[in-house]
Formats: structure tokens, sequence, C-alpha cells
């Protein structure tokens, strides 16, 4: 009888560690198999962007994905592209990087970019949920590198009490911008009030002047920017910039200049043509201020032409491409695009955007008409170099420094060189 017990305590004993040994070992896999996968990204910290992102959605992503963590990290815009740059020699690039879309060419050329439509499997039904313009930002000879994540263009702001009191309408066209500019423009009360305000002078800030003004900057081939970038159109338009810059009519790019939303709140600046964080700046910093309202951009020649900004998301070759693909599919997904809305995003996932919830969202309305004219910046590893081009050689010519017809020329021939290369 002893004999019996003492057998069946060693049985129990004997299941009783091998359970615990399972369980330890069903941990020890558990850990083995959790994947954590970087997230770059430049939603400022503080904004209501990145919020949702660490307080809404990496978390329900981490519920419905509980073998994959995300680790993401805040840059500011320039930050990020530079950080990026700085990494594809040193091998430390994230899994998944939100990128600026004028950057992926340029990305693309660096070689650090996985080619997502090759890869995985289930691309093509994917891309179909997105809106064919933010898609077409991540393709380069026919292989997408990204998905759109979100899009974004401009409209006219223009301060009401300011129009009113000067007797002006909004403008609808170019020429109406421009003569309103210099009637809003004046001197009070020891402040200058300038009738337009930009902050800067390069492709995002001048190219809807140009594309609406019937311009243009490079041949469609973008292999050329003689007889584009000097035509006598884009002349005679940063002539005029310059005049009215001259005459204190617009004003806002040079250094030590009033902010551009400080200066619209306080008067300073009649009429800006911004994106759709604006809204939130203006509520966040200036809730006293409501003497606003907005427009699509004025028209000329070649109609009512904003720049398609916005962003995609895309991998890095060196990643741990199955979580991350997940990861990407979530934030391009029905949900992850709803709740970017509400924080100021426009989004691209086509049932996103059509759904009621983001329609009923407050001052979306124009930008959605504004993106179906606008046109993206070209899609060359060269644009940031372009770009810079450019905006030096605009920047000389409204410090009067330089013609407008000589420094374009200057331009042209140097952006020849460099695409010859």
């Amino acid at each position: 009888m002893k004999k019996n017990t003492s057998l069946r305590f060693l049985c129990v004993c004997f299941v009783i560690l091998t359970a615990a040994t399972g369980l330890l070992w069903s941990n020890g896999s558990q850990e083995q198999a959790m994947t954590t996968i970087t997230f770059w990204h430049h939603y400022s910290e503080q904004s209501a962007e990145n919020q949702v992102l660490q307080e809404i959605l990496i978390p329900e992503f981490e519920r419905q994905n509980p073998d994959i963590k995300v680790k993401a990290s805040s840059y500011e815009w320039a930050e990020l592209h530079q950080k990026v740059l700085v990494s594809t020699n040193s091998g430390m690039l994230p899994d998944v990087l939100r990128a600026d879309s004028a950057w992926i060419p340029e990305f693309h050329e660096l070689g650090i970019l996985l080619p997502m439509s090759t890869t995985f499997n289930d691309f093509d039904k994917i891309h179909h949920t997105i809106l064919e313009g933010p898609m077409a930002t991540a393709k380069i000879d026919g292989v997408y590198y990204g998905l759109g994540l979100n899009t974004n263009s401009k409209i006219m702001f223009y301060n009401t009490k300011l129009l009113k009191e000067a007797g002006i309408t909004p403008p609808k066209t170019l020429d109406e911008l421009f003569t309103a500019a210099e009637k809003l423009t004046r001197t009070t009360q020891g402040k200058h009030i300038w009738g337009y305000g930009e902050p800067a002078l390069s492709g995002w800030n001048l190219l809807p002047f140009i594309w609406s003004n019937g311009g243009d900057i490079l041949n469609k081939a973008q292999t050329k920017a003689s007889g584009y970038l000097d035509s006598q159109k884009n002349i005679d338009l940063i002539t005029h910039l310059a005049a009215m810059y001259k005459d204190k009519y617009w004003g806002g790019f040079t250094s030590g200049s009033i902010p551009m939303t400080d200066g619209f709140a306080q008067g300073r600046y009649a009429m800006i043509i911004d994106g759709p964080w604006k809204f939130a700046e203006l509520i966040g910093g200036h809730k006293e201020f409501t003497d606003y309202d907005v427009a699509l951009m004025p028209a000329g020649d070649g109609g009512s032409i904003q720049v398609l900004g916005g962003e995609d998301i895309t991998i890095c070759n060196e990643a741990n491409k199955n979580a991350s693909w997940e990861f990407v599919k979530f934030m391009t997904g029905y949900f992850a695009q709803t709740q970017m809305a509400n924080a100021g995003q426009i989004p691209v996932n086509i049932k996103a955007i059509d759904s009621p919830e983001v329609r009923k969202i407050p001052n979306l309305g124009l930008f959605l008409d504004a993106i179906k004219t606008a046109k993206a910046r070209p899609a060359l590893a060269e644009w940031s170099k372009i770009d810079e081009i450019i905006t030096l050689s605009i920047t000389s010519t409204m410090l009067g420094e330089d013609s407008a017809s000589h420094s374009l020329s200057l331009a042209a021939q140097e952006i020849d060189n460099l695409l010859m290369k």
C-alpha cells in the first residue's frame, strides 16, 4: 500500500513539474515571439496628432496585435529629414517611417526603402483603399515604396474685419489678390499692416502662384528647367511679387518677421495662405480672434492650383517586414484615419474620407475641394536641391539684388546641369 502511495506521489510531482516547465517554456516563447518595431515621424510632440497616435492608435494596434510593440519617436520636420540621411550611413534606420511625400524619390535613390508592392501579397488590396493622388507620390518606375498616409493642401485665410473696412470682397483671381493686398496695406498707430503674408519663398510657398499663373518650373518629362522656370510668365510674376515686397504690400518671409499665425491673428497680415493645421493653431493660441474666413486659392490663367502636400508611410529595407506591414496597414485603415481626421489630418483612406464622421468635421470641406486640383512637387531625387536653387534665385529678386530674368535664367541652367548628372 505504501508503495502505491509513493508511486502516486511521484506521478503527481512529475505532472506538476512538467506543467511548470511547460509554463516557463511557454512564457519564454511568448517573450521571444514579441516584436518591437520603431516608428519615426514628425507629428509635433505637443500636437493633437501625436496625442492621438500615443494615446489611441498605438494602444489599439498593440491590443489587436499583442505580439507587436511600437516604439514611436517624434522629430521636427527638418530634423527628421537630416536624421534619416545621417542614419543611412550608420545603419540605424527605423522599421517604419512617416516621410514627407517630397522625400520619397531622394530616399529611394539612397536605397533605404522597401519596395512594398513587390514584397507583400496583399499590397494591391490595400492600395485600392487609398486615394490615387497620395499613392502616386510613393510610386517610382512602376513600384510603390510607400502608402499615402495623409494629404493636405492650402487655402486662403482672410481677415473679414480688415476686408470689410477696405470695402474688399475675398479675391477670386490672382489679379484681385494683388490689388486687394495693395488696398489692405497701411500703417496705423505705428504698426504696419501687410496686405499679404507668406512665411517663405520655397516651392511649397510659391509653386501655387507659378502654377495658377499658368507657368511651370520643369518640362513634363522633368528633365529640363530652361524655357520653363525662366519663362516670361514666371519672370513677370516674380517681378510683380518683388515690387509688392518693395512697396510693403507683401511680407513675412525675411528674418525677424512676425510669425504667420501671430501676425494674422493680430491683424498684421490681412491675408495668408496655409493648411488645415492653421485652424488648430489659431484656436490654440488665439481663441479670441474670430474675425476670419477662408476661400480657395485665387485663380490665374492656369486655374486655382495649390500644392499637394502630405506624408507617406514607408518601411525601411532592414525592417522587421511583416510586423511593420501590419502597422502600416493599421495606420492607413479606416479606424486610424478617422481618428487622425479628428486631430486635423486629412485622410487618404477612401472609406474614411467619405464617411459622415469625417465629412462633419468643421473646416475640412474647402481643403477637399482644393485637393481636387492640387499638384504634387516634382517626384525627383534632386528635388531638395532644385527647391533650394529656386528659393535662392527668387529671394535674390525679391530683395532687389538681381532681376527676375537674370536670376531665373541662372537657376534654370544650374538645374539643367543637376538633372544631366
